[in-house]
């Protein structure tokens, strides 16, 4: 899987799953941009990057704001005349139940991880439409089940899941559209410095995957290389699950 000189943009690639992604990428020789509303995140990953010897261009953006939008886009044209690859991975969750949660948090959540996508995948599509490209949203197992207090998560990560295909039937057959959704992924050791720690994960956590362990967000980093790899040029409007057979495992307590 050869990405030299591919234009990668990354949503949310300060720290966490994004952070990742953002390094198996530059590894590959591909040109990186990361966005993230978290300066400090974005910008150490971009100096880690760089330091590796690798490109970066770090921009602070908010994804649930058009105008932050298009002064990201802005930035980017100004280094760049096309993108590759679009990794639509910020995202925010919520607290509360739905008995006591605002409604300008539920709002603020789909803002962010549904309406984003949308608006950062239609403010890219002029850098793409003539090169073709490869578009991934990083979903979630929550798009198909869900735990207790979670329903703003799990209906944003629902909507993207139908998003990816929509799009997929939109901008084919030049862009493929793909969707990967995580289960259980342990961040803990990609988070920025200042918030890393180690968290134990137990026997049984991991014995609640078919694979015997927790997933890391390698796990979601090596799906995306082949998702927006010539070898997998062939699927679109796919769910890709990467969640270690969890979440067709039958558990009883």
């Amino acid at each position: 899987m050869d990405f030299k000189n591919k234009v990668v943009l990354i949503t949310g690639g300060g720290q966490g799953i994004g952070a990742c992604i953002a390094r198996a990428y530059a590894k590959k020789g591909a040109y990186v941009i990361i966005t993230d509303i978290d300066e400090e995140a974005g910008k150490e990953t971009e100096e880690y990057i760089l330091n590796q010897n690798h490109y970066c261009f770090f921009i602070p953006a908010d994804v649930s704001e058009v105008s932050s939008i298009e002064n990201m886009m802005n930035l980017i044209s100004k280094r760049f005349e096309r993108i590759d690859i679009l990794v639509n991975n910020a995202a925010i969750s919520s607290g509360g139940t739905l008995c006591n949660r605002s409604i300008e948090e539920w709002n603020h959540v789909l803002a962010v991880n549904l309406t984003g996508p949308y608006l950062v995948t239609k403010n890219v599509l002029p850098f793409m439409s003539n090169e073709g490209g490869s578009i991934i949203n990083i979903v979630s197992t929550r798009a198909l089940m869900s735990e207790p207090h979670t329903e703003p998560y799990s209906a944003s990560k629902g909507g993207l899941l139908s998003l990816t295909h929509s799009l997929a039937a939109s901008l084919g057959p030049n862009i493929r559209v793909n969707a990967i959704s995580p289960g259980w992924i342990d961040v803990s050791q990609w988070k920025k410095q200042k918030d890393r720690k180690f968290i134990h994960t137990s026997e049984r956590d991991h014995a609640q995957h078919l694979v015997g362990r927790v997933g890391v967000p390698e796990d979601i980093a090596h799906a995306c290389l082949f998702l927006t790899s010539e070898q997998a040029s062939f699927m679109t409007g796919t769910n890709l699950i990467v969640d270690g057979g969890m979440t067709i495992k039958m558990i009883y307590e």
